[in-house]
């Protein structure tokens, strides 16, 4: 039987589309959109491409949101079927992309096109932002368009996000929110010297220990309802490549705060220098902040969200704000109300990178539902 969803899904991971690659994905959604008379507005910056479409000009604003680029294929020999031939086995759509996120992006336009045909005047915008550097930097993607939509005062009022956010079954968990993300370049500086003679130096590795153990050490807060506790990991320790009997000048230390709104990028930033201050280190410290946590509470979206879970998955969704960031926290300056809804994410960025057939229609079918519910 013929399914519009797995055709378009098809010829999106047919592209290999890797970050910020998009070559050619949008345009195949564009030409569709156009169609349904959207407005198409592209945004590229630098190496992203990017764009921002809407049909109706009264209303409340409901965005769909998504990337089309993916993450590299990693080891070949490790797919059972070239990752960029999307293939189906039993039922089963196998390639690059196929749940994170073109599975996604595919049931959102059929979905769009449905609707449309069915209620052509509908009462609110409907809305598309589409990216090609999620998986990246983000530098020149969400980020950028949102700068140039808060600019000239635009809104969005409600905004799903085609992650998949899924776990055991689509829709049984739904991302209502995001920990913030900080991170940090550390270096302690030393005295180098001879490791015969260690009183002629000082060994910057055996000055940081102490605070490196303090620092993971620390329980940062105890999170609340719907953030767990914030955490710390370090990720990377480096010194110079010296002979095995030099003390090294100096020690660089990469570590990462995933944080809960109990705390602030400010108060985790005069914590850890403090703690360098206390130990009386000399160092530098660069900080890097990719994400504010945020948070969409119990209202009109997260309501009809669940509703259309329960239609048709039988199942109450559970709210987290687990996982990694999302574009949803650029999209939420825009004073959205923002959830991630999208595919099972057990094999994503994995070699064989797979989705069910039957939930690209289930999917497409409570993006459906949602729209619905706004028009009664």
């Amino acid at each position: 039987m013929f399914c519009p969803i797995l055709e378009l899904a098809k010829q999106l991971i047919k592209r290999p589309s890797i970050s910020p690659n998009d070559f050619g994905c949008q345009t195949i959604i564009e030409d569709r959109l156009k169609t349904l008379g959207f407005i198409v507005e592209q945004m590229h910056f630098g190496d992203t491409c990017n764009f921002w479409a809407w049909r109706g000009k009264q209303g409340r604003t409901l965005a769909f949101a998504g990337h089309t680029d993916v993450v590299s294929a990693g080891n070949i020999q490790q797919w059972n079927s070239p990752p960029f031939e999307p293939t189906v086995n039993n039922g089963v759509l196998y390639g690059r992309g196929a749940a994170d996120m073109k599975g996604s992006l595919a049931a959102m336009i059929v979905a769009v096109e449905r609707f449309i045909m069915q209620h052509p005047d509908h009462r609110f915008r409907l809305a598309f932002l589409i990216t090609s550097n999620e998986e990246g930097n983000s530098k020149n993607g969400t980020s950028k368009v949102v700068d140039v939509l808060m600019g000239r005062q635009e809104q969005i009022d409600y905004c799903l996000v085609g992650e998949p956010s899924s776990n055991l079954q689509v829709g049984d968990i739904v991302k209502n929110g995001r920990r913030g993300s900080l991170y940090a370049t550390l270096v302690v500086l030393g005295v180098q010297g001879h490791v015969a003679y260690p009183h002629l130096a000082e060994n910057p590795i055996h000055r940081v220990i102490p605070v490196l153990k303090e620092l993971v050490e620390i329980q940062w807060d105890k999170g609340n309802e719907f953030f767990p506790p914030t955490t710390m990991q370090i990720t990377n320790i480096n010194s110079a490549k010296n002979n095995n009997n030099v003390i090294p000048s100096e020690i660089e230390i990469k570590f990462n705060f995933r944080f809960s709104t109990e705390l602030t990028d400010l108060i985790i930033r005069q914590r850890v220098e403090d703690l360098m201050k206390y130990y009386k280190l000399r160092f530098r410290i660069d900080w890097l902040l990719t994400a504010q946590p945020f948070l969409t509470s119990q209202g009109f979206l997260v309501k009809i969200v669940a509703s259309a879970v329960e239609r048709y998955q039988k199942i109450t969704p559970r709210l987290e704000t687990s996982g990694g960031t999302s574009d949803g926290r650029f999209i939420v300056r825009l004073g959205a109300q923002v959830v991630e809804l999208g595919l099972i994410n057990s094999t994503i960025h994995k070699a064989n990178e797979c989705v069910k057939v039957n939930d690209l229609q289930l999917l497409s079918n409570i993006y459906y539902y949602i729209m619905k519910q706004l028009i009664l």
